[in-house]
């Protein structure tokens, strides 16, 4: 190994370390909602499909956190959105579910289920960062005119 890849090793590692921790973190609050909030076969998975939602809406508003409010260590973006929030929301088990579907033979089921699903994700995430911003610049306004 070259000592410039050396020097960067610990880094790494480190990195690892924290996605990880924060990815088991976000797998058991997701396996926690399948245990409160079970999928019957054959019905639309609404466990996978709403932590997949409310995963994607905290990755908007985590983003515009970390980009737009305030400057954080460099560990917290990859602890939170890649680690807790990347555990925590499922493509496998979104994928798994709707085979499932197809599988007992409610294959339209599972096509609303895959469509619904990106369409819900990519609304939340945009609703969410949306949303945060406007909040984020009304707190400022408020807090100017108060100084």
């Amino acid at each position: 190994m070259r000592r410039r890849q050396l020097r960067h090793a610990p880094v790494a590692v480190l990195l690892l370390a924290v996605i990880s921790a924060g990815g088991a973190v976000g797998a058991c609050a997701r396996y926690g909602a399948s245990l409160v909030w079970p999928t019957m076969p054959g019905t639309f998975p609404w466990t996978t499909w709403a932590v997949n939602t409310a995963g994607c809406a905290a990755i908007g508003v985590l983003m515009v956190l970390i980009t737009d409010v305030r400057t954080v260590h460099p560990l917290v973006r990859p602890f939170l959105g890649t680690g807790v929030l990347g555990g925590f929301t499922t493509f496998s088990t979104y994928a798994l579910d709707a085979q499932r579907l197809v599988d007992g033979g409610r294959t339209g089921l599972a096509l609303a289920y895959l469509v619904l699903s990106v369409l819900a994700a990519l609304g939340a995430v945009w609703a969410a960062a949306a949303a945060m911003r406007w909040f984020v610049a009304r707190t400022r306004r408020v807090a100017g005119r108060r100084a």
